[in-house]
């Protein structure tokens, strides 16, 4: 969610480099025209038409912020984005429709950052999204990851150009890009870095990520891994930091000096 790439305001806050928002709007045209205007104003933005669709991507994909309309088909606004607080710390807008008074009042107790009314204008929406994002909690220093496997207040660990946040859940690679993970291998890289240094067996990696107890449970295991390492070892083949025990199960190599390395 939250990417430590920051870029510094005027009034002093920092806005992520790159921040990723999602649109959540059942009207294609304002719904494009908006993830055009802030495209254009150096964003990365990923669009939804519906609160099903933004739930399928939230399960894989990290974002800084949501653009949330109240009055969508199905499921409304304001239930998606209770979800989403209950999910992750992503920054909230709702969209509401002019005099919907009572739909502001609750978007703001279910903890939105900021509201805008429709129609608007995407200049306001940009100076909107620019505030949010400026108050958006910023991640722990990543440099200042663990030293002896211990995670930071904010569980953040660094292992060679690699920078994981537990809490915001992604993580970056070389140049501070982001890496994207299912849900599943980011479950998996979390046991790994919160028990790192130590055996792990197949049973053991089973019962953390809650897979079912059947054979398959261990293949289950070897596949993630196997995703992991070529998403964070520059050779899968000669792992740097994940590590195989022949026979036991999987060691997480995490680095004790203050640089990762």
């Amino acid at each position: 969610m939250f990417i430590p790439n920051l870029l510094s305001s005027e009034s002093g806050g920092e806005i992520p480099l790159r921040a990723r928002i999602v649109v959540v709007e059942d009207e294609p045209d304002l719904r494009d025209a908006v993830a055009e205007y802030l495209g254009a104003n150096g964003f990365d933005v990923t669009t939804a038409a519906d609160a099903q669709a933004m739930r399928a991507m939230a399960a894989t994909e990290p974002f800084h912020l949501a653009i949330v309309d109240i009055a969508m088909p199905g499921e409304d606004g304001l239930s998606l984005g209770r979800w989403l607080r209950s999910k992750t710390p992503i920054g909230l807008i709702f969209a509401t429709a002019a005099g919907s008074s009572i739909d502001r009042i609750v978007g703001l107790e279910l903890g939105a950052d900021d509201y805008i009314v429709k129609p608007y204008e995407l200049r306001e929406l940009l100076a909107r999204v620019r505030s949010v994002l400026r108050r958006l909690p910023q991640p722990a220093d990543p440099q200042a990851a663990t030293k002896s496997g211990e995670p930071s207040s904010r569980r953040t660990f660094a292992f060679g150009d690699y920078h994981a946040d537990l809490d915001g859940r992604f993580i970056t690679g070389p140049g501070g890009m982001v890496i994207e993970m299912a849900k599943s291998e980011f479950d998996m890289l979390e046991v790994f870095l919160t028990r790192s240094n130590r055996l792990l067996t197949r049973s053991a990696l089973s019962e953390a990520v809650g897979f079912a107890e059947d054979p398959e449970s261990s293949r289950a295991v070897d596949i993630r891994v196997m995703r992991l390492r070529k998403k964070i070892e520059l050779d899968p083949a000669n792992p740097r930091f994940l590590r195989t025990v022949r026979g036991e199960g999987y060691i997480f190599a995490l680095p004790t000096s203050p640089d990762g390395n």
